[in-house]
């Protein structure tokens, strides 16, 4: 904590050095900015973009930016942030093994329940440790069945808005209990069923027998806790989840967010909760729309402003403000700014995005201004899109100085 404060602080200290520029300096910049932004590929009308100024919120630049238009995947972005926000950089997803019914000696007289939290980091090597915390309890008998249970979240296994190809290609199937990002699940689409099978193998491999096949089930209310596994910190799901943008822990993540309303977590709720964070934040929320968790629906909107917004309320915010900038991926260096800019290496931490409608770009130029650039096409031309986002950062940061050699 005290080396996140830190951060903050030498954030702080980089902000009030700003040296004061000319109105002749200031417009010279605003036509530069507009005219990078240029392309025949691309249309003005459906852009979006603002550069801030990240400490004071002062508007530096902007073309159209409370137009809604599809996010892609910086839709990650207020998610990510909310999440941060509700659930704390260090909430961890849990996977648990439930018994239903009674232990007689060394032997389980009932069903054994994998009960999923959300996990979407959860492996192989998870369940098999889950397995041998069973043996190591002394159960070597199981009369029943291993059920899989993933009733914590819904049922749905993509979001509104989503092409059916997303699914197995785009994302794993969507579930509260998904072992290895779902892979064997073939045309079942019933990762619960997949994380059953296997808990059931790594049983009978450490001597445990099961007289019961695998299946799928909800665990009843008396249960026994037989072990549990934990997921890395939040900090580090997000941070991998938005440095490569990924989009199946960002579904997982808007889920979990959406049991904060003490029901079933779904997108839907999950979306709600957000929208609530960004306008109790003071964001600008008029035109924004969340639909899912990674920018993959085309019924996604967001605005500029309210882009830019969460990242600069986000980044000044104590308790979340350190994991939620290291999330970001860095050009020339990681993620997928690894490739790009590579006359700004180390300068630029962003989020990317792309489908076959939007290419956008938002993040923090070294410690001084915040921005968001939002193209939408029929669809877009994503090659020019991303020259000119590229454009646009270049001449930004050209534009206004560092205003100290250190960057947060």
């Amino acid at each position: 904590m005290r080396r996140g404060l830190l951060a903050i602080a030498g954030l702080a200290c980089a902000l009030t050095l700003a040296p004061t520029t000319s109105s002749a300096a200031d417009t010279d910049l605003r036509t530069r900015l507009t005219d990078s932004l240029r392309s025949r590929a691309l249309s003005l009308g459906r852009t979006g973009a603002i550069a801030l100024d990240a400490r004071t919120g002062a508007v530096l630049y902007s073309h159209n930016p409370s137009r809604p238009v599809v996010p892609a995947s910086n839709e990650k972005v207020p998610v990510s942030w909310a999440a941060l926000t509700r659930l704390g950089p260090g909430f961890r997803f849990r996977t648990e093994v439930l018994g239903a019914g009674k232990r007689v000696g060394s032997t389980w007289r009932g069903d054994l329940f994998l009960k999923g939290y959300g996990d979407p980091t959860l492996r192989a090597q998870d369940v098999a440790r889950l397995a041998a915390a069973v043996r190591r309890a002394g159960i070597t008998d199981v009369t029943g069945w291993i059920r899989g249970d993933e009733s914590v979240y819904d049922s749905r296994r993509d979001a509104p808005g989503w092409k059916p190809s997303f699914v197995g290609i785009e994302t794993p199937p969507l579930s509260a209990l998904v072992v290895e990002r779902a892979r064997g699940w073939g045309r079942q689409k019933a990762p619960p069923l997949v994380a059953a099978r296997r808990f059931r193998t790594e049983l009978v491999a450490r001597g445990v027998r099961v007289a019961g096949p695998a299946g799928l089930g909800t665990a009843p209310d008396a249960v026994e806790t037989l072990a549990v596994d934990h997921s890395a910190a939040l900090r580090a799901v997000v941070r991998a989840m938005n440095t490569d943008s990924d989009n199946f822990t960002a579904e997982m993540v808007l889920k979990q967010l959406g049991t904060l309303d003490g029901g079933n977590g779904s997108t839907a709720s999950g979306a709600r909760l957000v929208t609530a964070a960004m306008a109790a934040a003071g964001i600008p929320t008029a035109g924004v729309r969340i639909v899912d968790g990674s920018g993959l629906s085309s019924l996604d909107r967001l605005t500029a402003r309210a882009l830019a917004d969460v990242i600069r309320v986000g980044i000044w915010d104590e308790r979340i403000g350190p994991s939620f900038l290291a999330s970001f991926a860095v050009t020339g260096k990681t993620g997928t700014l690894r490739m790009r800019m590579p006359n700004l290496t180390g300068v630029v931490r962003g989020k990317t995005g792309t489908t076959d409608i939007a290419c956008t770009l938002a993040g923090l130029i070294r410690g001084d201004v915040v921005f968001a650039v939002l193209q939408n096409g029929s669809p877009v031309a994503f090659w020019p899109a991303r020259v000119a986002q590229d454009r646009f950062v270049t001449a930004l940061a050209k534009g206004a100085p560092p205003r100290a050699t250190t960057s947060p």
